[in-house]
């Protein structure tokens, strides 16, 4: 009999993050994956979504005024890791970042992730994953319902 994976599920939140204009979108290029991500991460004990949203994508961006907007709904997504079965949560929220402003980020973050700001069209080319392609689309249709 074949021997099943090991699996593990955990809940992640994590932003969109649109400019003051609206004309832009902040994504994470990663180079040692080869990866172009959107910021997300693991919710901590007593956080709520929303909180942990801006927690993590302020740590991950550097991007300290942060603004939710509008939560853009919740997903899992089923992906093999190191021969283990992941089965991640994800809930992610419209964000405005209402300034240029950038806190010092945690050393991890600043040598995995440099965040760069790139038009809606060519975050939803260059994202990697199918999944955070459809947030952008998501998060594009929010913004622009806003009138």
């Amino acid at each position: 009999m074949p021997k099943r994976p090991k699996m593990m599920t955990y809940a992640a939140a994590g932003g969109v993050v649109v400019n003051e204009d609206g004309d832009s979108v902040l994504l994470l290029v990663r180079p040692s994956r080869d990866e172009v991500r959107l910021p997300k991460g693991h919710i901590e004990a007593g956080e709520s979504l929303a909180e942990a949203a801006l927690r993590e994508t302020q740590e991950e961006t550097g991007y300290a005024d942060l603004e939710v907007l509008a939560g853009l709904g919740a997903q899992r997504v089923t992906f093999f890791l190191e021969g283990m079965r992941v089965e991640r949560d994800e809930t992610y929220f419209l964000m405005q970042a209402r300034t240029r402003l950038r806190l010092d980020r945690p050393p991890e973050d600043e040598e995995q992730f440099e965040a760069v700001w790139v038009t809606w069209r060519e975050a939803e080319e260059n994202l990697t994953f199918e999944a955070e392609r459809q947030w952008i689309r998501r998060a594009h249709q929010a913004w622009e319902a806003r009138g």
